[in-house]
């Protein structure tokens, strides 16, 4: 093993070792408190603290309501993003500037700032109260942060590449489908990630503009759990961990594009 295998083992533990003692904690038995030493593994694991997180919540009707909005959320949030970025690539010198310095600068507004002139626009929709109300930020992109991720991978991009496909005829439509999106794999995997946490651990919006139970997503579902006692340490650990679970699937599922080393500036090369 290198040093350099020996250090990635090193970091990937120092994040792997949370999760690992997070899932130990939920099988010691309901009602203990965390355990005050390093625990490796409970002297006999609980596995009925996940069943127990089902019976005192409908845990599982949150957890669909999460995926469903991120199921339409995510896809959204990447359309709109990588177009917006790719028409940020086709535009003017002076008018790129212009909209890169609103972008750069709407990341340091506070959420907090947002909240009351979205509930009135949400309310103005009639979509306060939906499941709706948790994905239309997604048609803005969600963040400027996905739109300037796009637009670094945009720009990496060979000029000349676009140049023939207009050449060829192909709409702005046609850049964005068979030009650009296949040659930022990579980048759409990142995206498509931080905006699946991004809804997926939201916690605010679904406590701002839902108010049904029945519309409750998994964040609000936990802490209803925590709630109901709050020393069942083991119980809301469980629910904690279901909670994680698809995160880390899907980022298991991605990383071997975020590992591709089919860069934009690799293809032109063998082209």
């Amino acid at each position: 093993m290198t040093s350099h295998h020996l250090v990635a083992l090193l970091v990937a533990l120092f994040f792997v070792l949370p999760l690992f003692w997070a899932f130990v904690a939920s099988l010691r038995p309901a009602g203990f408190a965390p355990a005050q030493s390093v625990q490796w593994w409970p002297d006999v694991a609980h596995w009925d603290n996940y069943l127990e997180v089902f019976s005192q919540v409908p845990f599982a009707r949150y957890l669909r309501n999460s995926l469903f909005v991120t199921a339409v959320a995510v896809p959204i949030t990447m359309l709109t993003a990588s177009l917006g970025a790719l028409g940020l690539t086709q535009v003017g010198d002076g008018a790129r500037r212009w909209l890169l310095r609103i972008s750069i600068g709407l990341l340091i507004v506070p959420a907090t700032a947002v909240w009351v002139f979205r509930f009135r626009i949400l309310g103005a929709l009639g979509l306060v109260d939906t499941p709706w109300a948790l994905i239309v930020p997604s048609i803005g992109a969600s963040s400027p942060l996905f739109v300037l991720l796009y637009y670094w991978a945009f720009t990496h991009i060979p000029q000349e590449l676009f140049d023939a496909a207009r050449l060829d005829g192909a709409s702005l439509w046609a850049l964005w489908r068979r030009v650009a999106m296949p040659l930022v794999t990579p980048t759409t995997a990142a995206v498509a990630l931080l905006a699946f946490v991004f809804y997926w651990n939201d916690f605010v919006s679904p406590l701002l503009y839902v108010f049904k139970p029945q519309y409750y997503t998994a964040p609000i579902g936990l802490q209803v759990l925590k709630q109901i006692d709050p020393t069942n340490y083991p119980i809301w650990i469980a629910g904690a961990v279901l909670m994680t679970l698809p995160v880390i699937l899907i980022f298991l599922f991605l990383q071997r594009y975020f590992l591709s080393d089919l860069s934009p500036a690799t293809l032109f090369e063998r082209n």
